[in-house]
């Protein structure tokens, strides 16, 4: 078969709520009798698992027929090898694209929506049926590309962490996190449930949330105030926020918000002997450990995000 490239196309999947279930329960029967039981209706699963690979064979017929194609389900991505050529295509919800985004590096990313009667899918701009011409087009380079800023998480033992939505560093339970927090030359002792460092394209998910629930509690909430905290994808800045500080005697609580830059990092160092965690994007199993003596500089990743348009 004559191809459009050679290069390689790598198409992106997740395992559908059925297939959790099943590989939970064992058979589709047993994870049907779980649903039902709860009162709730399992054809809905059967009916959103049946698109969904629907759509992943469509999509296998198609980019056959213009390059090289690797299926890899997002489990795999922390493990996974991208060649530098490779052309990325994500099929799946929003946070499938932002959680296969961090673990790129300048590649093109395709964000396409299996089911738009389902899912709102703000980054994802294209339907199953587009893909026959985007990727022709994403090939020659005639393809406007969004360029998405991400937060990184470096530790003073040498591993590291990207996040495109937000960062959170904490406590892995749910206890209180016990560190040292350091922005320019304010540094505090700090006990809290976490800090969440947040990039553009995450302002409008957690940090809204968290900023949100702060301003209603004062009593001062309202649309002007809460959109604030907005920040446009490609914004040359994080913000974070900590979550429920307690002042104590030996904790203090004003460094609870503020502005990530180049030239100004967030320094925190864990006091927590054990359970502390550092994990990105919502994806809580892939974590850097954060206890007794690590060291976490929080800064604007060196690379970007690059989403097909």
């Amino acid at each position: 078969m004559e191809r459009l490239t050679e290069n390689k196309i790598i198409l992106v999947v997740r395992k559908t709520r059925v297939e959790e279930l099943v590989a939970k329960y064992n058979t589709i029967s047993q994870a049907k009798f779980y649903v039902e039981h709860l009162g709730a209706d399992f054809s809905d699963y059967v009916n959103e698992h049946e698109t969904y690979q629907a759509c992943v064979r469509q999509m296998e017929t198609v980019l056959q027929r213009l390059g090289r194609v690797q299926v890899v389900d997002r489990g795999f991505l922390p493990n996974f090898m991208f060649g530098p050529r490779d052309i990325i295509v994500a099929l799946g919800q929003d946070g499938l694209v932002a959680n296969t985004l961090k673990y790129l590096d300048g590649h093109p990313l395709i964000g396409v929506n299996p089911d738009p009667k389902r899912w709102d899918g703000v980054l994802l701009p294209f339907k199953v049926a587009d893909i026959e011409l985007i990727v022709p087009e994403v090939f020659a380079g005639r393809r406007q590309i969004k360029e998405i800023t991400m937060a990184k998480a470096q530790l003073n033992n040498g591993q590291f962490l990207y996040g495109v939505n937000d960062i959170f560093i904490g406590p892995k339970s749910h206890t209180s996190a016990r560190y040292t927090i350091k922005l320019n030359e304010k540094q505090e002792q700090h006990s809290s449930s976490g800090i969440i460092v947040s990039t553009g394209l995450g302002s409008t998910g957690w940090l809204k949330s968290l900023m949100t629930g702060a301003t209603a509690i004062m009593n001062q909430q309202n649309d002007k105030k809460a959109s604030r905290t907005q920040s446009p994808w490609d914004a040359d800045y994080l913000q974070f926020t900590v979550r429920e500080p307690f002042p104590s005697n030996n904790s203090a609580a004003s460094l609870v918000y503020g502005k990530i830059t180049h030239q100004s990092q967030l320094r925190v160092t864990s006091q927590m002997p054990e359970l502390g965690v550092i994990f990105s994007d919502g994806i809580e199993a892939d974590f850097l450990e954060f206890n007794s003596g690590i060291v976490a500089e929080l800064t604007v990743a060196e690379k970007k995000g690059h989403l097909v348009v």
